[in-house]
């Protein structure tokens, strides 16, 4: 039977392949506030500025392509149960090939009503103030703002918790609740924390910490994990 590996992915693995994270710089996100753009009340305030905020974002994933380390993940489905947990809304990890991949904070190429959060649609144009539901309801991009619940935790902590490997990939680890899913595995499993700027994680047993980006470290892991296979 393969061993069940659990990966936590973050803005940084995306990095590479030219998607910006806001948490990289000033709190800006490409130029917005993340108050107007990515919160419910920003909604409310200015939904067509929300609006052309990730189309600009939707349209950008029509031209970017994974990098080596989504490939990498994607190639260890030869050898383990791999299960991808996402703080992403990108398809980069669907793009290289990836077949489990559970997104934590919604998808750009996904929307849903704005008075039924579980009425979701494919999406991969442009989405206008206007555009409404089989009832009449305004759509929204099927993204899950600061300040909105998680749908998707409760089946993580539960994949976390079934993880015979777990690796950490490109997260700064600062945003909850998914920042806190790497406490719920088993005890004495291998834990990999890839990021250039990693973040201390105190209290974690057999934690190796690679210093470096999502691909390079995907590597220096894909030749360790080799020796469990």
């Amino acid at each position: 039977m393969k061993k069940k590996l659990v990966i936590l992915s973050g803005a940084g693995i995306s990095a590479e392949s030219g998607i910006k994270t806001f948490r990289d710089s000033d709190g800006l996100w490409e130029g917005h506030n993340v108050l107007d753009v990515a919160t419910p009340e920003g909604w409310r305030k200015n939904p067509e500025l929300v609006l052309d905020f990730y189309n600009q974002r939707r349209r950008q994933l029509h031209e970017v392509k994974p990098n080596l380390g989504h490939q990498i993940l994607a190639d260890l489905e030869n050898h383990f149960e791999v299960q991808i947990i996402t703080q992403n809304v990108d398809n980069l990890h669907e793009q290289a090939g990836s077949s489990s991949v559970l997104h934590l904070h919604g998808e750009l190429f996904k929307v849903r009503s704005d008075n039924n959060e579980n009425d979701i649609l494919h999406w991969e144009h442009d989405l206008l103030w206007g555009d409404k539901d089989s009832h009449g309801h305004q759509l929204r991009p099927h993204i899950v703002w600061f300040g909105e619940a998680v749908p998707a935790l409760d089946e993580a902590v539960e994949l976390v918790q079934k993880a015979d490997i777990l690796i950490i990939i490109g997260t700064s680890l600062q945003v909850y609740p998914a920042a806190g899913l790497m406490h719920y595995v088993k005890e004495n499993i291998p834990i990999y924390y890839i990021d250039p700027n990693p973040t201390t994680i105190p209290n974690l047993a057999n934690l190796k910490v690679i210093a470096t980006t999502g691909s390079k470290g995907m590597e220096i892991v894909a030749k360790e994990l080799g020796k469990l296979v």
